[in-house]
């Protein structure tokens, strides 16, 4: 075999040798840029777990102890509303305070431990508010409505606030002071009709006892009340119920102990799940 020969096959070699060295790292190059991709995608998922601590409705995961003030008016929905969220935060542990919303705004701004308010009015709210104890702005998230509360079957046959002035008709109200008791004062006025109860309560569960018991013909209570009682109660619609809608706020306490916890719950009452078991109670959606 000739010089040229031999190194023309030494040239082919060669060359055949650099090719196959260019397609593997032209392949090992491709495979690389894939792993990365699906190492990429694979970490993104893991990243927006470990970043999701919330509820099924959207809401911060809470632990802890979470005192809540409420309105009695919201007592059966709170109620509701305290479990499905106990069972969406197994380390949560809610406890209710129902009443007045006059009288738990003086209890918060006398210092009662509490994490949570959730008023009947505005008013009341704002007492708390124009005290420094809400933290951040206060947050509407239902409206409820006057209604007539008169014992099952409506002995008396009340058809309107008209028929509460009628001889012998004892009638039960909230205290002014009360929510319940200053829409009850605007819807009369609205009616131009002007009563003398024989009964002042202190929130709306006291007036809805009184008609329960038979103490009295009737009582302006919410909607929301007549609807959860309406074995033992009926409710009569009336127009001027219209000029005496209350919107019910909800604000985080300034001083709550548990922070955390409180601004869970107060995001909480506000989303799609809390709102369907409000509304399917009686409320209204803000």
């Amino acid at each position: 075999m000739d010089t040229r020969t031999t190194n023309t096959r030494r040239l082919a070699v060669a060359a055949a040798a650099a090719l196959a060295l260019s397609l593997g790292a032209t392949a090992c190059g491709s495979d690389g840029g894939k792993a990365s991709d699906a190492a990429s995608s694979s970490a993104a998922p893991a990243a927006a777990t470990g970043a999701a601590a919330t509820t099924g409705a959207g809401v911060p995961k809470a632990t802890g102890a979470i005192t809540v003030f409420a309105a009695a008016s919201l007592k059966e929905t709170f109620t509701d509303l305290g479990k499905k969220f106990e069972a969406a935060n197994p380390g949560a542990k809610v406890t209710f305070n129902f009443g007045g919303s006059s009288a738990l705004a003086t209890s918060i701004n006398s210092g009662a431990p509490a994490d949570v308010f959730a008023a009947a009015s505005p008013a009341t709210m704002k007492t708390v508010t124009d005290a420094g104890g809400a933290s951040g702005d206060p947050k509407t998230f239902v409206h409820n409505t006057l209604t007539i509360a008169v014992p099952k079957g409506n002995p008396k046959h009340v058809a309107g606030l008209n028929d509460l002035t009628g001889s012998g008709v004892k009638v039960a109200l909230c205290a002014k002071e009360v929510p319940c008791g200053a829409a009850a004062l605007t819807a009369l006025k609205a009616a131009n009709v002007s009563l003398t109860p024989v009964t002042l309560e202190q929130d709306v569960k006291g007036a809805l006892t009184k008609v329960e018991l038979g103490e009295v013909d009737a009582s302006l209570v919410y909607k929301t009340d007549v609807k959860a009682d309406a074995a033992k109660i009926d409710g009569v619609d009336f127009p001027e119920a219209d000029k005496a809608v209350n919107d019910y706020p909800i604000a985080a306490l300034a001083k709550a102990p548990n922070k955390d916890g409180a601004a869970a719950f107060v995001a909480y009452v506000q989303s799609s799940e809390a709102k369907q078991v409000l509304t399917t109670a009686g409320f209204q959606a803000p």
